[in-house]
């Protein structure tokens, strides 16, 4: 028989450890092996348990949360998942958390009893379960590589990109090495729990030189600026504009949904990168990049958190180019400011 996953708890309520504890070990495949009420027990008991999974809180008396995860990813390294309220400080600091290590966020739920927070405990079961199988790593350095030959077809108007778990870092690496001067719009899906996207833009406001905004139904979009989907709503491109619609379900937002609309729009011209995440959410949106003569391209294995996005779309033929994480931001200039080789219009003009 398959061994619990071990989970440490990380609050500062007792009422909400002992509410999570409850719900996880309501599941056979769930063992709480330890409760911690501030950062320093958290590191502490990390290094003395070595569970599978830690979930953790943010807003912790002595170490905070963002400081126990970089402790921990550098003593014991742990699958974290950040459980936090989205107000006040806990969307900014989620980030920072996401940075230090920690794989996920979750909204810490609104209500302490009855079918609400019997569905907040299922979500929460889930996350633990599949932050199980997420490979355990520690910090890495950034591995510099070279960049392949240059891509040919027509240069590239706009690049879409779709991400999931590993992505808020790995989008912050990519954005931060992209000029201010950049020719061309880059629009985000980012699977990311609703109410943490406003705390993510501003985070990413702070490593880029480039504009980043949640965008507007209706808004046309400008070189030189990042778009994420406001929260619960999947963002498509129509003519040059954003269009902006309730999810209906599955990854949100769709990076499918996203990059299908590029191929749509934009033809050859447009570009796309399926990065680090679980799923296969961006595979098939890819392949109709891929299709049109676009610019198509995933994030090697060896520079993924987790590689099963990545993974579809290459086994999907959506791209041959599996590139290294530190190659992307010379990959995208590349393919945005090579010669023209036919006549164009402006931003988002059908082809």
């Amino acid at each position: 028989m398959k061994r619990p996953i071990r989970v440490l708890v990380v609050d500062d309520s007792p009422t909400m450890v002992n509410t999570m504890a409850a719900l996880l070990t309501m599941d056979a495949r769930i063992e709480v092996i330890g409760r911690a009420g501030d950062g320093n027990r958290a590191v502490s008991l990390a290094r003395l348990l070595r569970p599978d999974v830690i979930t953790m809180d943010l807003l912790l008396p002595g170490l905070d949360g963002p400081g126990a995860i970089a402790a921990i990813m550098t003593d014991a390294p742990a699958r974290i998942l950040v459980v936090s309220a989205v107000a006040d400080r806990g969307a900014d600091l989620a980030f920072q958390a996401i940075r230090a290590g920690a794989l996920e966020l979750i909204a810490k739920p609104n209500v302490t009893s009855g079918d609400e927070l019997r569905r907040w405990g299922r979500e929460l079961v889930n996350s633990v379960c599949l932050m199980a199988e997420v490979p355990v790593v520690s910090r890495r350095a950034r591995r510099d590589v070279p960049l392949p030959p240059p891509s040919t077809g027509a240069r590239v108007d706009i690049f879409g990109l779709a991400a999931s778990t590993g992505g808020p870092p790995a989008l912050a690496e990519i954005l931060s090495r992209l000029p201010k001067e950049l020719p061309v719009p880059v629009v985000v899906a980012q699977h990311i729990t609703e109410g943490f996207t406003p705390g993510m833009v501003r985070w990413l406001s702070q490593v880029t030189t480039l504009g980043v905004s949640i965008a507007h139904e209706g808004e046309r979009l400008e070189p030189g600026r990042v778009y994420f989907a406001l929260d619960g709503h999947d963002l498509t491109l129509e003519g040059g504009v954003a269009r902006l619609s309730r999810t209906r379900g599955g990854p949100c937002p769709s990076g499918d949904l996203l990059l299908s609309s590029l191929a749509r729009v934009y033809g050859s011209r447009a570009g796309g990168l399926v990065l680090t995440g679980m799923g296969e959410d961006g595979a098939r949106g890819l392949l109709d990049i891929q299709q049109v003569g676009g610019v198509t391209c995933a994030q090697d294995e060896a520079t993924s958190v987790v590689f099963g996005m990545p993974k579809a779309a290459l086994d999907l033929g959506a791209t041959t180019q599996a590139l290294a994480l530190s190659a992307m931001p010379d990959f995208i200039r590349q393919c945005c400011t090579r010669p023209f080789d036919r006549p164009r219009g402006g931003f988002g003009e059908a082809v």
